[in-house]
């Protein structure tokens, strides 16, 4: 890589979403990390700027609502796809039973499709990403309940 491609890396990297990536290329490697800020402060001031009392419990309710139960974890930092392609159906659906070894989804990192499959018999409880989303390593992406 030159001088010119990495500064493109960086610029890109620290626009992305991502806090850590590392590239190893014909000889070349490199590891980028940074820092992560809490982004949720903003919303939780945004929310309590509100003059309207209605708006405090509804957070209190929304975390109650996920439902509890094992979790599949990304393997790998990558985009989440949660269909072979966006004219296709989803791999799975929540309340979905899932049979060891079915593609449960596609993590795209680098331009590679990696297939995700489960790693046991479940069922799914909850999706905790949308389709097209940046996910990160051991970050949660299904709620699921081991059959």
């Amino acid at each position: 890589m030159d001088m010119r491609q990495i500064k493109a890396l960086l610029q890109e990297f620290d626009e992305s979403g991502l806090s850590r990536l590392k590239i190893s290329k014909e000889g070349f490697e490199i590891e980028l990390e940074k820092a992560v800020t809490a982004v949720a402060p903003a919303s939780s001031v945004t929310a309590a700027a509100s003059p309207t009392p209605a708006a405090a419990p509804a957070p209190a309710t929304a975390p109650a609502a996920v439902p509890h139960g094992d979790e599949i974890l990304s393997p790998m930092v990558g985009t989440f796809y949660s269909a072979p392609s966006p004219d296709s159906a989803p791999f799975v659906k929540v309340g979905d039973t899932v049979k060891k070894g079915q593609v449960i989804a596609i993590l795209e990192a680098m331009k590679i499709m990696n297939e995700l499959e489960a790693e046991f018999d479940c069922r799914i409880l909850d999706i905790l990403v949308s389709d097209g989303q940046a996910v990160e390593y051991d970050m949660p992406l299904f709620v699921i309940e081991k059959l």
